[in-house]
């Protein structure tokens, strides 16, 4: 049996809905709401929805206001709006305003009705097919360029890994909730332009060693590679504006969460973190040198970060553990090398599946040595 589309319809009086419900039950799956808070926790609770139908009056929040919270929290439901005459004025400012895709007046004939929530669905089809396409490109397209990243410069590769994590947990500390992918790519493809840099330059950089000035005009072009390499590919827009973020001033707004805004300000802090850390400071001092830069980041940001990245309380312990045994989130408590000393991973990388595969597959994988990893110790670890 073929799932019939969701469709919210909005309106105070019971009788409206009722009729609504009548006409549309038939082709699809009707839930109605008798008021604007109603249907927004209906959304959060039940969605997602194709359409969603408000009456314009109702008392509380008007169905302009209730469109508007769809239309940002929901962007890919089709919103329409139903209209007395003398709402006509204020639905036409609404449709201007492009928060509507189509108004209807009472009473809204049922062929009427039909025939515009059968263009709804379609439109909600159209868009959501579109944004699967695009995000499955994208998603192939950086998955392309990390895996170039990996192979080629390891160091930077692990370099990016660890800013991911640590930007993702910070931003999930202080209630970012939408968007995440967004600066998920912007760590991960915050090194793409190392791939201009030698891997001596590049292992230089990352022990914290003074770069000569040659190495030094390198590395401040890695950011404006990057930018290039980024530019020509759609809807990278917010990956670029994060990445431009980064050195800008940031105020911490908890009502205003924006992955753009605060996304760059949070791989700036993060990206300084892994630099002491790199330095062989241990993560506490790491975080006291942070503290110590009065004016640097947002305290807020910075509150957030200590929080979740402080040792105190906490008791971590160093495993070896044998290559061919590496388990899907273990973090590496030290670069990994070969016998001949090149650089497999780099420490404080995260085993993800096709670095498993990719260790594991090496010929002389049985021959290596057991790596360490970091683990939290359990209450009953002595």
């Amino acid at each position: 049996m073929i799932d019939r589309p969701k469709v919210l319809c909005v309106d105070d009086e019971p009788n409206v809905l009722e009729g609504l419900k009548l006409h549309l039950r038939r082709h699809y799956e009707v839930q109605t709401a008798g008021g604007g808070q109603m249907a927004l926790e209906l959304l959060e609770r039940e969605g997602p929805f194709a359409v969603v139908l408000s009456d314009m009056r109702m008392p509380g929040m008007n169905g302009a206001a209730l469109l508007g919270q769809v239309r940002r929290r929901y962007p890919d439901t089709t919103r329409m709006l139903l209209t007395g005459q003398a709402d006509l004025d204020s639905a036409i400012a609404v449709v201007n305003e492009g928060q509507l895709f189509r108004f209807l007046t009472k009473p809204c004939p049922p062929p009427v009705l039909l025939q515009a929530f059968e263009a709804g669905v379609a439109q909600h089809r159209l868009i959501t097919a579109e944004r699967v396409l695009l995000e499955q490109t994208l998603r192939g397209v950086i998955q392309t360029l990390t895996d170039v990243l990996a192979l080629t410069h390891p160091i930077a590769f692990g370099r990016a890994n660890r800013l991911k994590r640590h930007a993702v947990d910070l931003a999930k500390q202080i209630g970012v909730q939408q968007d995440l992918w967004q600066l998920e790519v912007a760590a991960m493809l915050s090194q793409l332009g190392c791939i201009v840099v030698p891997d001596g330059t590049l292992e230089k950089l990352y022990r914290g060693e003074l770069p000569n000035e040659k190495e030094r005009a390198m590395a401040e072009r890695i950011p404006v590679v990057t930018g290039q390499l980024l530019g020509s590919i759609p809807r990278l827009e917010p990956v670029l504006a994060i990445l431009e973020n980064r050195d800008k001033p940031y105020r911490f707004n908890p009502a205003e969460l924006d992955t753009v805004r605060v996304g760059g300000p949070i791989l700036k802090l993060v990206a300084d973190f892994d630099t002491l850390i790199n330095q062989g400071n241990p993560a506490q001092l790491a975080l006291d040198t942070l503290r110590g830069r009065r004016g640097w980041y947002d305290p807020a940001l910075l509150d957030a970060f200590v929080a979740i990245r402080s040792t105190t309380g906490q008791r971590r312990v160093i495993k070896e553990v044998a290559v061919l045994a590496l388990q899907v989130g273990m973090v590496f408590a030290e670069d990994v090398r070969t016998k001949t000393g090149a650089l497999l991973v780099t420490r404080g990388h995260e085993v993800t599946p096709g670095l498993l595969e990719r260790l594991c597959n090496l010929q002389d994988a049985r021959a290596l040595p057991p790596v360490k990893v970091v683990m939290v110790a359990d209450a009953g670890d002595g």
